[in-house]
């Protein structure tokens, strides 16, 4: 068995292409940003079509050849495959090159362990890490086999490798006990956020969309973004105002990618339970992509592996800056609602609109209500202002206000159940708005009303 070297960075890329499937340049693209991604430098690049995989190496031992004459001439340290390797061809491979020999799950895990900055997030990543590592032990101990019998030469009764597996059993048992705690903080705040009836809408889409952007944008804050695969890996949570609310929970989220490792998918489990809750979820696209359409098939893949394909979608193509006959845009589907937004988060052109979208979908199962507030119930007037609810205002003779809002029914409850308040009817097409009001008469028949505590009638 083969040294293997404490690092390295030069790399050997090899693209497999199996079946009939089309060779895609924006696939090898991809592979060499996750490369460079993950820090190593990309000396060669060997391409490799088969009709199927070979269970010893994957590819041809032809192709092995060629592959372990250009790892030798350009004395690289590793070899990286574009595609899932079995543990046993992984240890074929690395004896035939010598030399490590690391598959497309490994390369995406190896860049999440570097990006992981929040506790959790460093968590789920070496949970994913010795989950994949558990089934590949193998091949870093077939030098130690079963302990010789003789004397001087019994051992416990256990391989090296038998201790390894249990050590690792151990410390994914105690990991997974820790990210139930914090399932249960999530859940808790989750929980509260209902009670206060705060709606979350998250930020989903490919990797490297522009998520984190729009995220900045819209909230104001400043989360990591980059220019690179998987910049973001921690959930980031913040406030957002929209009309007819109060302040919503804007979730950012991993970013998805082709052929995400279902190991990574059961480790972030407890953070993509945020996607999976959400009251409306923002696809962020990459319009500029030529692939756009088969990322977005590979988002609505992995949203059905974690429950959330049945929550609403606003598909948001982002950066029309780089498009040439392409302007910021609202698209509706056939029941009138905004089923796509073309804009550019970098330069916020179009933001206003993804607003305005998020609203109309957070607003869709409210209603309209028709407040009299006496003069004494201003902190209750600010309070409805401060939450964007009021579309229309009148001030009363008397000084009180009539006031149009939008609110959904648990609101309209919590209201009602406020100290003097009362039904009143007024008789107005609840479509209307105030503007189609006959106001003068309507003064009339509420200044004859009493003008204490607040009056409420529904639309």
């Amino acid at each position: 068995m083969f040294e293997r070297p404490a690092g390295g960075d030069r790399a050997v890329l090899v693209h497999v292409v199996l079946g009939q499937a089309a060779a895609q340049d924006d696939d090898l693209e991809e592979f060499r940003e996750l490369v460079s991604g993950a820090g190593a430098e990309s000396v060669a690049v060997i391409l490799a079509r088969r009709p199927g995989a070979d269970p010893k190496f994957l590819v041809g031992s032809g192709k092995v050849e060629e592959i372990a004459a250009v790892v030798k001439a350009e004395q690289a340290d590793v070899v990286i495959f574009n595609h899932d390797l079995s543990p046993a061809q992984e240890r074929n491979l690395e004896r035939a090159l010598e030399c490590r020999v690391i598959d497309r799950t490994r390369l995406i895990l190896d860049i999440f362990a570097q990006r992981a900055r929040s506790f959790e997030g460093k968590l789920q990543v070496e949970l994913a890490q010795l989950k994949h590592m558990s089934t590949r032990l193998v091949r870093g101990w077939t030098h130690l086999e079963r302990q010789k019998g003789g004397i001087g030469l019994r051992g416990p009764g256990e391989t090296q490798l038998e201790t390894d597996r249990r050590l690792l059993g151990a410390r994914i048992k105690q990991i997974n006990e820790r990210l139930e705690r914090v399932k249960a903080q999530r859940q808790q705040s989750a929980r509260a956020r209902r009670r206060a009836q705060l709606s979350t809408v998250s930020i989903v889409g490919y990797t490297n969309a522009g998520k984190s952007t729009l995220f900045n944008t819209l909230t104001g804050h400043e989360v990591y973004a980059a220019d690179q695969l998987f910049a973001t890996l921690d959930t980031t949570l913040r406030t957002l105002r929209v009309a007819g609310e109060h302040p919503i929970v804007l979730s950012d989220t991993v970013g998805f990618i082709r052929r995400l490792p279902p190991e990574l998918v059961a480790a972030f489990q407890a953070t993509l339970d945020e996607t999976r809750d959400a009251r409306l979820l923002l696809h962020v696209i990459d319009a500029s992509a030529e692939d756009r359409d088969l990322r977005i098939a590979d988002v609505r893949e992995v949203l059905e592996r974690i429950g959330a394909a049945k929550v609403p979608v606003i598909e948001v193509y982002n950066k029309v800056d780089r498009l040439a006959d392409v302007v910021p845009q609202v698209e509706r589907d056939g029941e009138g609602l905004v089923s796509r937004v073309w804009l550019s988060a970098r330069t916020g052109e179009g933001v206003p609109l993804l607003l305005a979208a998020v609203a109309e979908h957070i607003n869709l199962h409210k209603a309209r209500r028709w407040l009299k507030l006496a003069p004494a119930a201003g902190r209750l007037r600010a309070q409805l202002h401060a939450m964007g609810a009021v579309a229309d205002e009148v001030v009363l003779p008397d000084g009180g206000w009539l006031l149009e809002v939008t609110l959904s029914e648990a609101r309209w409850q919590q209201w009602r159940r406020e100290p003097g308040v009362t039904e009143q009817v007024i008789e107005v097409d609840a479509r209307g708005t105030l503007a189609e009001v006959d106001l003068e008469s309507l003064l009339r028949d509420l200044a004859r009303e009493s003008e204490t505590g607040v009056q409420i009638e529904q639309g």
